[in-house]
């Protein structure tokens, strides 16, 4: 039995004139936590859409549990994504649904749980990312930044998904409350015995994360390893990146 949860093969993808994804080859095991890094307008988010279906690949596979999911029909689509959580860039709740209902969203939706059941199920949930009963009823704009992450994060896990996406997870917090979310990420994940990709270019939190980190760059996966190898590495892109240098092989348009 393997334990590849994700196996991406050659993936392409171009928009127009554009090449975002070049040939990406990538593992991910059951059960880990991938962080992928690269500069903005790498592929990153696009990988991650690609994974989910959203966008087709230009060619390239795709598999997950070793089944082909480019090209399938939209039955078995969303029969793949009930096993998938995200927890979004800015949080994206729905500003017209309470803190409970959005974390519910996918109970209520999906698996079709009445709403009393669905209500206490996010409140339970809500207790495991750090929120008290009370925040249950409020709406997403009386919560502060760290808050509507923990939402994000509750709505993510609600589900008891088997593989969970995390896009810049940490984008728009202060260091502490970066630090929190890393930790709260960190328990969901193993505690939900998930598969974890995330993708960021805040290297506190990749470090903190990550079983394994893989670098995108020109539409490649150039490196991949462990944290402690990644410190040791003599990749040049890497160590410019992980230094923030802007001197080096990587050159940014201005």
């Amino acid at each position: 039995m393997s334990d590849t949860k994700i196996k991406i093969t050659n993936l392409k993808k171009a928009f127009g004139r554009k090449v975002v994804l070049d040939g990406v080859d990538l593992d991910i095991r059951k059960g880990e936590s991938l962080v992928v890094i690269g500069g903005s307008g790498t592929g990153k988010s696009v990988l991650i859409k690609c994974i989910q279906g959203i966008l087709v690949p230009d060619a390239g596979s795709i598999k997950i549990d070793g089944n082909e999911v480019v090209g399938v029909t939209e039955e078995q689509k969303e029969a793949m994504h009930s096993k998938m959580g995200m927890l979004f860039q800015g949080g994206a709740l729905f500003d017209s649904l309470s803190v409970w209902e959005n974390v519910a969203f996918g109970l209520i939706e999906n698996q079709k749980m009445p709403k009393k059941e669905a209500k206490l199920a996010a409140v339970n949930v809500l207790r495991q990312v750090g929120l008290a009963p009370d925040v249950a009823d409020l709406s997403p704009s009386e919560l502060s930044g760290g808050m509507q992450k923990r939402v994000g994060l509750a709505r993510a896990i609600a589900t008891k998904p088997e593989i969970i996406f995390f896009d810049e997870p940490t984008t728009g917090l202060d260091p502490i409350m970066s630090d929190v979310i890393n930790d709260l990420i960190i328990e969901s994940v193993k505690g939900l015995g998930a598969t974890a990709l995330t993708i960021t270019h805040d290297m506190a939190s990749a470090r903190k994360i990550a079983d394994r980190i893989a670098m995108l760059y020109k539409g490649k996966i150039i490196w991949q390893g462990t944290v402690k190898e990644m410190d040791k590495t003599d990749n040049p892109y890497v160590c410019q990146f992980i230094n923030g240098c802007s001197q080096g092989p990587i050159k940014v348009e201005v």
